[in-house]
């Protein structure tokens, strides 16, 4: 679908950010909700730039003062209601995709999250403890939209930027592919063993950019210390992936786009101790498994189709990135031209 999706831009400058966002939503939607809209449907747009808006807002704006204040959620007026309203509009389309699961519900033949989340329901509605309820259903819907839509997203929009600004690294992934896959189907999980130049790619990719620089905030759970400091019971911890993955103590030349570095003598995959791009500790990221798959068939399908440059005369966006609640890149136009 999305090598579809950039076939019109032959040729042409464009922004891929909207396309590679649409493809990833969908992908959560066949999850949640067992099915896939076209990019066009006004409810689609509508879900995708409400949850959009959103995040912007919690992250960007006054808004973020909730936390401290919960009752600002509640004024009527500036991010505030915009914030709420947003969360409104959402819950109404969530509300409405549920009932027409309840609606429809097989119990023999599940079709998705919410088919099996209902049934679980059902089963635990008798126990008193049940932690089950539609009220969570709605929660966790929003968690897989929030940490499975940008963060794959943005690590997508990076991957193509990089190999715009380094062709020599772009005609090896090309060559591996043609090697591997060939041209007359698509690249699948079954490739992914015998691409090790392609992964590697993605891998230094997300070394260099770390999509989700300080981790997920964790917390101690006794009193301890590290390195003489003492950590109260309680406190919030960030572990700082960012800095891990730029150590010139654990990297060699840390700051140079190398995916070789991810390879042994036998030009196969090198795991790194120091390489965490989905999280630390217990606590790492429940989807990574899904991520990467997602991650290397966009990549590689996008790959075999397209070559990507950036336009002519244009200066490269800078590669610090934005912050916002994962690190985008800059706004970046490219061209994408058949192969």
């Amino acid at each position: 679908d999305q090598k579809h999706d950039f076939e019109p831009q032959y040729e042409e400058t464009f922004n891929p950010a909207p396309l590679i966002n649409n493809a990833v939503s969908n992908i959560i939607c066949s999850l949640s909700f067992g099915r896939r809209f076209d990019y066009k449907d006004q409810e689609f747009k509508m879900l995708l730039n409400r949850m959009s808006r959103g995040l912007e807002i919690s992250v960007n704006s006054q808004a973020i003062l909730i936390n401290i204040c919960p009752w600002l959620y509640y004024l009527p007026f500036g991010p505030f209601w915009e914030l709420r309203k947003a969360e409104l509009d959402i819950t109404a389309f969530l509300k409405r995709i549920i009932a027409q699961h309840r609606e429809s519900l097989d119990p023999s033949s599940p079709r998705d999250f919410i088919d099996m989340y209902l049934l679980e329901i059902s089963q635990q509605e008798e126990k008193e403890d049940s932690m089950f309820s539609e009220d969570y259903l709605f929660y966790i819907i929003g968690d897989l939209f929030v940490a499975g839509t940008d963060t794959t997203t943005n690590t997508i929009l990076w991957c193509l930027l990089y190999m715009s600004l380094y062709p020599d690294v772009q005609d090896k992934v090309h060559a591996e592919i043609e090697a591997v896959v060939g041209k007359d189907r698509a690249p699948s999980l079954m490739d992914k063993p015998h691409m090790p130049f392609t992964e590697a790619t993605i891998m230094e990719v997300q070394r260099m950019t770390v999509v989700v620089p300080l981790s997920i905030p964790h917390m101690a759970s006794e009193n301890t210390s590290f390195r003489g400091f003492g950590i109260p019971q309680g406190t919030v911890i960030l572990a700082n992936l960012w800095s891990v993955h730029r150590d010139p103590r654990v990297w060699d030349k840390p700051d140079e786009f190398n995916p070789s570095r991810f390879l042994d003598e036998h030009s196969q995959i090198l795991k790194k101790d120091c390489f965490f791009p989905f999280g630390i500790g217990r606590r790492t990221c429940m989807g990574k498994q899904l991520a990467k798959m997602e991650v290397f068939l966009m990549f590689s399908n996008l790959m075999q189709a397209f070559r990507f440059r950036l336009p002519e005369g244009i200066r490269a966006p800078p590669l610090s990135g934005r912050f916002g609640l994962t690190l985008a890149p800059h706004s970046y136009n490219l061209c994408a031209v058949s192969r």
